[in-house]
Parts: C-alpha cells; structure tokens; sequence
C-alpha cells in the first residue's frame, strides 16, 4: 500500500493507435476503500485506461503502480492474480450456461485438490448466497439466457464479488438496470466500501455519480484534466470539466408545429406480451414511452417494425393500413428503429464506419451492380463530421469505436434514409452529456422537418426533458398517458406501477 492508503496510483500513462493518441500522459491515483468516479465524454480515453488495467492493452508509456508494486504493463491474467476485477458495460456471461456456471467461470470450486471435478453443489449454494446478498430471487441452476438484461448484469456483479478483487472497475454498470437493481448495486458497493475493496465507478448518470463517489478523475481529449472531491463540486463543474464548456441547456427541447397523424396503432396484442396497445404519432410530435424494465415498450416498438411478431392489431402510416411483418417492410413504409441492442442488432462490428453508415441506402450508391466506394465513404464522411464521431478514418472497423461512436454510427445510419417516423430505443444510453445534446438537438431538427419521433427512455429526466406527451406502460399495456405539461415524475411512476390513470 503506498502513503495515504492509495491502492493504485497511474502516472504517465500513454497508448497510441494508428492516427490517434488514446491516452495522453495520463494520471490517476484510487485510495483504498473508496469509490472513485472517472468521468469523460466518449472518446476521452476511459475505455482504453480500463483496458490498460485489466491488461488487454500495453501501454507505450507510464506506469501503474498497484499496492505498491510497479507495472509497465498488466497481462489479464497479471491483473486478475493481483485484484483486479473488472465489470463491463456489455455483457460478458455465456448465455447457455448457468447463473453458477457463470459466477464461478474461471474460479471453479473442485471437489479435492488435484481432483477434476467440480462440486457443483457447493457452487449452487455459493452462488444463492451472493444472490441473496444482492436481494435477487434468481435461482443458481437458471439458464443466464433465459434471464432479462438487468438481472444479467447483477450476474456480472455477483462474479466479481466472488473474486474477492481489491480493486472493481464498474463501467457504465447501472446502465440496463431498474431504480430497485441499481439500489441494490448502491448497496452492496457500500458495503464493499467499507470492507476495503476500492471501486473505479464510470458512468454518464452524473447524479448517481455525485449520490455514491467520493473523488472524480475528469478525463478529456486522453487526458487527466482534474481530480476533484465530489464533496466540494458540483455537477454543472463536472460537466464543464468534461467537456472544456459549459452547456446551458441539458435538455434543449424545441417544440415543432404538429401535423397529420404519421402513425396509428390499434389494439396490437401479442399474447403475454402486449395487451391492445393504441396510440397515434403526429407529425412534428417527440412521443415518450415511459415504464419499468420489462414494461413493454421495447417490445412494442420491435411488434411496429417487424423485430418480433404480433398476433393481432392494426397498424397505420400517413393514414394507410401497413401490414409489417419483416424489418425490411417497416423500412419500406418509412420507419426507422433505433435498436437498444446496438452492438448485437444495429451494426455488423466488422464492417467499416463508412459501411454501417449507408448499410440502409446501399443501393444508391452504385451503378449497373458496381459500388462506388467513394460516394459510400464521401457520405458516410459527411454525416459523421456532423455528428462529431470520434474516429480515424471512415474505414475503421465500427467494432473499435466506444460505445457512444457506435451509437452515433447507428443514428447517423438512420439520418440517411429517408424515413419519416423514428423509433429511438434508449438513443442516450452510454452516450456522454455532450453527446446527449448534440442528440437531443437532432431529435429536434427531425420533428423541425416534420417526422415523428418516438423515445423510449429510462431516465425519467430524458422523457419529461424532451417529449411532448408521454405514454406509460406496464406489463405490456398503456396505463397512463399525459401531455408535457402535466407530467411528473409522480403521475408517471403511479402509471408505471400499474395503477391506472384517471379519466
């Protein structure tokens, strides 16, 4: 351990790509029992300083210095035999396997030493005591497939725990977590706290940041800009901070004349999913879908484009009745979806930026069955200058971009078809607060040209910031609707738990 109970101090910390410095000099120092915010927008080098202390990468430059130990560079396994765990913000479990299988993946319980066989017995009861630590009725012989996104996560958490690692790196944890999960995690990193382990915790939900850390390391540009006790700042400093200027308006809506009816749906039903869902979508109208985890908007918005059968209703666009069976249809009738799911169902990781930007428009782009490179990469560079990707070039693989590239990737993929509906799942969702306007202000421009836009968000914060009427569902059916001027956070949990509003 060095002075002042710091566990892990980083100092000069470099690491180039190929036309692009990831990480500048940078310097961070976590105390022993602390939970240490690190905040940045997307591209500020978070991704790759986690990848550096979990040893995927090596760095150039600078060391790490863990427990007192000097490190020019971490291999995985290195960092896992000193303490080093780490919990991502995409899903790493083996879906056909079980919530024990996975816990213990890696760190198995045999039955006697040099014995290969696992007391799987053990294993279950273990693995029923760290989920009963986290309040989570899940059983041990679950297949961690069958299990929503949410509880996945928690799974993650659980193996970490197991570990008994001194230092947790948390990236973007609560992200597809419910308030009572994310409660739970609050808790147990508490507790946690107070056994010594220290926690990085990264995260855009800047209030879950300034409610559970105790310092902030402020990253911008692949560089250590600030170190501040949350204690003593705000989080309108934070924010300048993280972006190099102060940004007004964390939700800069602005309200568009609203037109004819674009979209209507009747009675669609999906028999233990959705239970006669109807609304309609005007032009020139930001639409919010508000609810709990497991709700149903999600899986509304995959019946309306063809993701995922439904069994009856009636869907209409511009006032004509559609029949969406396939996604290739809904595109047809002028939708697009924003998936949630963006890595497994809005991009192909190994095609270029250029590629996954006009995937929707290919055909345009070419002549008698010949693909002009140039006008796919001349597009896609366009729009990507306007959506400020952080990147090295249009031919780079939109698997090594951060989280919040791939999704302005996604966004800007759907900005060149010519759809005139919008349905954005979870648009903002590991985006950084900068990026988070620059999309607001694109929703804006959208319903300022006259589409209808659809928004299915989480942060209750995001949905009364920028809709004009909110619906809420729960367990797949509306329960309440409301304009932008009566909505509040109360009316929309009453709906969300069930309880019908008033006529």
């Amino acid at each position: 351990m060095l002075a002042d109970g710091i566990l892990l101090k980083v100092e000069g910390l470099t690491k180039r790509f190929p036309g692009v410095v990831a990480l500048d000099g940078v310097d961070l120092e976590a105390r022993a029992g602390e939970v240490h915010a690190i905040c940045g927008e997307n591209g500020a080098g978070k991704s790759t300083l986690i990848k550096m202390l979990t040893g995927a990468y090596t760095p150039d430059s600078g060391t790490i210095n863990f427990e007192g130990q000097i490190y020019h560079g971490l291999t995985p396994r290195k960092a896992m035999g000193v303490g080093i765990a780490c919990i991502y913000q995409e899903l790493n479990l083996i879906p056909h396997l079980s919530v024990a299988e996975n816990i213990f993946l890696g760190r198995e319980i045999y039955l006697a030493e040099k014995i290969n066989v696992l007391d799987r017995k053990q294993m279950r009861e273990k693995a029923a005591e760290l989920l009963a630590d986290l309040g989570l009725a899940i059983s041990p012989t679950a297949r961690v497939g069958t299990l929503g996104v949410g509880h996945q996560q928690m799974i993650e958490i659980c193996r970490a725990m197991w570990s008994n690692a001194k230092l947790i790196i948390m990236d973007e944890p609560t992200s597809s977590l419910s308030e009572k999960e994310a409660d739970d995690l609050f808790r147990v990193m508490a507790q946690m706290k107070a056994r010594g382990v220290t926690i990085l915790f990264i995260s855009h939900r800047l209030d879950e940041v300034r409610a559970n850390c105790d310092r902030v390391t402020v990253m911008r540009d692949g560089k250590t800009v600030a170190r501040v006790d949350m204690k003593d700042s705000s989080i309108d400093e934070i924010i300048q901070l993280m972006v190099g200027r102060n940004i007004q308006n964390k939700y800069p809506k602005q309200r568009a004349a609203h037109g004819d009816v674009v979209l209507k749906v009747n009675k669609l039903n999906r028999k233990g999913v959705l239970h006669d869902v109807s609304f309609e979508l005007r032009a020139g109208e930001v639409l919010g879908f508000a609810g709990l985890v497991g709700a149903g908007r999600t899986e509304t918005a995959r019946a309306i484009t063809g993701a995922d059968p439904y069994d009856s209703g009636n869907i209409e666009v511009f006032g004509k009745p559609v029949t969406i069976r396939t996604p290739l249809d809904s595109i047809n009738a002028g939708i697009a979806f924003l998936t949630e799911n963006r890595k497994e169902q809005g991009l192909i990781l190994i095609q270029s930026v250029a590629f996954n930007a006009t995937i929707v428009n290919m055909h345009k782009y070419g002549t008698n069955g010949w693909l002009s490179l140039k006008r796919v990469r001349d597009t896609a560079q366009k729009i990507c200058a306007e959506m400020r990707l952080k990147t090295s070039g249009m031919e780079m693989p939109v698997g090594k971009l951060s989280g919040g590239n791939q999704q302005k990737v996604v966004i800007a993929k759907w900005l060149l078809s010519k759809s005139r509906i919008f349905i954005f799942d979870e648009p903002t969702r590991g985006i950084d607060v900068g990026a988070k306007v620059e999309v607001y202000k694109l929703i804006n421009q959208l319903v300022a040209d006259g589409a209808g836009v659809i928004i299915i968000c989480s942060e209750m914060e995001e949905v009364l910031g920028m809709a004009d009427r909110i619906l809420v569902m729960h367990e797949g059916e509306i329960t309440g609707e409301m304009s932008r001027e009566d909505a509040t956070q109360e009316k929309i949990m009453y709906a969300a738990s069930g309880f019908r509003q008033a006529s």
